[in-house]
C-alpha cells in the first residue's frame, strides 16, 4: 500500500507532530471527502506500507522526525514544491532563500533521487510573464541540480472554488491572469516550455509534466507521474503496478495511494490552491484538529 501525505494538505509543514502520532499508533482513519459518514480504518504498520509519499512545500517541521522513521523501515520520498512567486500568491510560506536550504539539506540527509522538485503550478499574469517563470527556474535549477534528479511542472487550473480568489487579486492588484494552454497563448507556451526544457538539459533534470493534457515531447518534457510505480519499484525492491489511481484526473498517470490527508486544512494560504475553499472552511476544520485524533480533523 503507497500512503500520500498529502495532496489535499501539506502534512510536512503543517501536520507533522499528528503524522508521527499515528505512525506510533499505526493505523489512521480515512474519511471519504464527499461522504463524512464513510469512514476507513487504515494500517500504518510498516509491514503494510510500501511507502510514504510526502508532498510539501515546507518540510523543516519535519526534518527531527525523520530518523524515527528510518530506525522504523519506513521508505519514503518527497514531492516539493519550490516555486519563487511574490509573497502575495503565497503568503504562508517561509522566505524561498530558506526553502532552498530545506531542500538542499532533505537531499543531503536522504539523496537527491528520493527529493523531486515541482515547479508548479505555473502562473502567468501581467506581474509574473514567462520571463518571470523563465529567469526563476533557470536560477532555481543551478540551485537544486545537484540535489535532485527530476523537474515537475504543471500549469494553473481554472478551476471554479479558485476562481473568486482569482477575480479578487484581478481587483485588488490590477493584474491580469491568463491560461497559457488558450490558443492565443500558443507563441507564450513555446517559448516557456523550450527554455524550461533547455534549462532541464543543462542541469542534468528529466522535466515532467503533472495531469497535463498538453503534448510538450518536443521541448524534452515527457508526461510524469508523481506517485511513479517506476520510482517506488527501484526505491523498494517491491512489485509495484503500473496502473492509474481511478480516483485521480483523466490526465493523472499516478498509481494508487490512500491519502492521509483533509481538504480545507493547509495553513500555507496560496491564493491559488485547489484543496481549499476558502479561510472561513479552514478555520472550522482546525478547531476540529486533534494532535492525537485518528483523523486529520475530527467528526
Amino acid at each position: 500500500m503507497i500512503i500520500s501525505a498529502s495532496r489535499r494538505t501539506d502534512i510536512p509543514a503543517c501536520y507533522p507532530e499528528w503524522f508521527m502520532n499515528r505512525i506510533r499508533e499505526g493505523y489512521f482513519c480515512s474519511v471519504n471527502p464527499f461522504n463524512p459518514k464513510q469512514v476507513s480504518r487504515i494500517s500504518l504498520r510498516p509491514e503494510d506500507v510500501d511507502i510514504i509519499v510526502f508532498w510539501t512545500k515546507n518540510p523543516l517541521p519535519l526534518l527531527e522526525y525523520l530518523p524515527e522513521l528510518d530506525s522504523s523501515s519506513y521508505l519514503y520520498y518527497f514531492q516539493f514544491t519550490l516555486n519563487d512567486y511574490p509573497k502575495w500568491l503565497e503568503p504562508g510560506l517561509p522566505p524561498v532563500s530558506e526553502r532552498i536550504q530545506a531542500f538542499i539539506e532533505l537531499s543531503e540527509s536522504i539523496g537527491p533521487g528520493r527529493v523531486l522538485w515541482r515547479y508548479d503550478p505555473i502562473i502567468l499574469s501581467t506581474e509574473t510573464p514567462v520571463d518571470y517563470h523563465i529567469e526563476r527556474v533557470d536560477l532555481l535549477a543551478r540551485k537544486l541540480g545537484p540535489y535532485t534528479k527530476r523537474l515537475t511542472i504543471s500549469f494553473l487550473d481554472f478551476y471554479p472554488k479558485i476562481m473568486g480568489r482569482v477575480q479578487q487579486i484581478e481587483e485588488d492588484r490590477g493584474i491580469k491572469l491568463w491560461d497559457i494552454r488558450d490558443s492565443d497563448h500558443q507563441d507564450e507556451l513555446r517559448r516557456l516550455c523550450l527554455a524550461i526544457g533547455n534549462i532541464g538539459l543543462a542541469n542534468n533534470l528529466d522535466v515532467v509534466t503533472c495531469a497535463e493534457k498538453l503534448s510538450l515531447e518536443q521541448f524534452g518534457i515527457l508526461p510524469g507521474s508523481c506517485i511513479d510505480a517506476g520510482l517506488i519499484r527501484r526505491l523498494t525492491g517491491r512489485d509495484i503496478r503500473s496502473v492509474k489511481d481511478p480516483g485521480q484526473r483523466d490526465q493523472c498517470l499516478c498509481a494508487p495511494s490512500v491519502d492521509m490527508g483533509v481538504y480545507n486544512t493547509c495553513k500555507n494560504g496560496c491564493i491559488y490552491c485547489y484543496a481549499n475553499a476558502g479561510q472561513k472552511a479552514i478555520q472550522q476544520n482546525l478547531a476540529r484538529h486533534s494532535v492525537n485524533g485518528p483523523s486529520l480533523i475530527m467528526g
